[in-house]
């Protein structure tokens, strides 16, 4: 082989971190004490200001892509339109059926990301994703390695900040496959802490019974995932004749809370402690739970967090519920998120960080706008349906929301539930929960009472990151 021929083999483009600056990427976003000493402190103005810069770096690496040239035109925006934060609100938000739409235009993987006017010998490695797909065909989710950095470091940080120990040995409970969450979480856990990681993955990957020796013969303090198959896998130890707390020592609990009743999970694995977090698989991290544990504090160096009326997208006041809608600050190389709305739903709480940090700070995930039912008038959110049935002592955890109509068009709601009381004492306990839950909602709905285990089927526990807590049966 010639010269001349070797060298057209041997094509140049960047490797992974030749594609940005690593060192100056830490600098800029800190964690640890180096995060601490920046962010303490520091006014809400300062902020403001390093906030604004960011903004228009993302705002420009925008302007060069089909996609954002496509929605804000077709609004009348111009790029001297914005000059700042401050014109945030002329921009039109976007959510995931615009991706999806973009994704149908421009197959196969739409024109949203911003590669496709980079030479192919300069562009950068891309790391590539889909999300599960079970609401319909899964959403293609791309990063470059600058933007896929800082989300894996931001939780770290975020693991760190809750006070993760050092040398810890962390189990997670997230999916893999194609699927952004597991390989999301070990390159986090690998990279920005000195923890030793267990890939355990979903049921699926990786048996629950296994999943629980895995823990006792390596030593897992630290257990990261949804909460909902935590909650499982307490009961898969028990089932296996380990004792949570005893023979497996976990004094650490990261998931997703919500608005889940914490003392049972605590109760279940020994009384660990518990931190909530936030972030989608578009975003990455948002926001995280502290020490303080008084509520989650927004990574407003890396996202700028709207909260807007579900039908007005209006900003709601501080205590109201809203949309969250993301703008990444940091993502200005592949696929920009510029007013993302999530259609989760939040508050913003009230009062002084008490870490000392300029950071707002939102209450936590608290349902979805988009898996709303309204019933006589009422909004109910059916995520939020476990964690009021919480204070009942025989509720086991386990619920689904059915939503139904009759021959008369009228609409009502059947919410199961899993107990411990025995079927012949159920019907004594039928009022004081349809009571509980009329006082609570605002309206009365059905009630049925089930045993343990009887709702797997219908809620798929066992098979999903994220069980199904609605089942709309009204238009069928």
């Amino acid at each position: 082989m010639n010269q001349n021929a070797l060298d057209q083999t041997q094509a140049e483009y960047p490797t992974y971190y030749e594609s940005f600056d690593y060192q100056e990427m830490l600098a800029q976003y800190p964690i640890g004490q180096k995060f601490t000493k920046m962010y303490q402190g520091m006014s809400k103005a300062t902020l403001h200001e390093m906030q604004n810069e960011r903004f228009m770096q993302v705002i420009k690496r925008a302007w060069e892509i089909p996609f954002y040239q496509r929605i804000w035109g077709n609004a009348n925006v111009k790029p001297s339109d914005i000059k700042s934060l401050a014109d945030i609100e002329k921009l039109p938000i976007i959510s995931k059926s615009d991706i999806m739409d973009s994704v149908e235009k421009y197959p196969p993987i739409g024109d949203f990301h911003g590669m496709d006017n980079i030479p192919v010998e300069q562009r950068p490695p891309i790391v590539f994703h889909t999300t599960s797909g079970t609401t319909g065909t899964p959403q293609p989710l791309l990063f470059g390695p600058k933007s896929r950095e800082i989300q894996s470091l931001l939780v770290g940080r975020s693991y760190r900040f809750m006070g993760l120990k050092p040398g810890s040995t962390i189990q997670s409970c997230y999916g893999h496959g194609m699927i952004n969450g597991g390989h999301y979480i070990r390159e986090a856990v690998t990279r920005y802490t000195n923890s030793m990681f267990l890939s355990a993955g979903t049921g699926v990957e990786t048996r629950s019974v296994q999943q629980v020796n895995l823990m006792k013969t390596f030593g897992v303090n630290v257990l990261v995932g949804f909460v909902d198959y935590i909650k499982r896998l307490a009961d898969v130890a028990k089932e296996e004749g380990l004792v949570p707390g005893k023979d497996i020592k976990i004094d650490m609990i990261i998931g997703h809370l919500g608005m889940e009743g914490r003392d049972t999970i605590a109760k279940l694995w020994g009384n660990p402690e518990l931190f909530d977090w936030y972030g989608v698989g578009d975003t990455g991290t948002i926001a995280a739970e502290g020490p303080d544990h008084d509520g989650m504090h927004v990574w407003e160096d890396a996202h700028y967090l709207e909260l807007l009326d579900t039908e007005t997208n209006t900003p709601v006041k501080q205590g109201e519920t809203g949309n969250m809608v993301v703008t990444c600050l940091y993502k200005d190389d592949v696929y920009p998120i510029i007013r993302f709305n999530t259609h989760d739903i939040t508050q913003e709480l009230a009062g002084e960080n008490k870490m000392g940090l300029p950071f707002k700070r939102i209450k936590g995930f608290m349902g979805r706008s988009d898996n709303m039912v309204k019933l006589r008038g009422i909004n109910i959110y059916p995520q939020g349906v476990g964690p009021m049935l919480d204070e009942r002592p025989e509720f086991l955890g386990e619920f689904v929301c059915k939503a139904v109509r009759d021959a008369k068009g009228r609409d009502n709601m059947i919410v199961y539930a899993e107990v411990s009381t025995p079927i012949e004492q159920r019907d004594s306990l039928l009022e004081i929960y349809q009571e509980l839950l009329k006082r609570k909602i605002g309206i009365a709905v059905l009630v049925e009472l089930v045993s343990e285990g009887d709702l797997t089927a219908m809620t798929q526990v066992d098979v999903r990151q994220k069980p199904i807590r609605l089942l709309d049966e009204r238009f069928k």
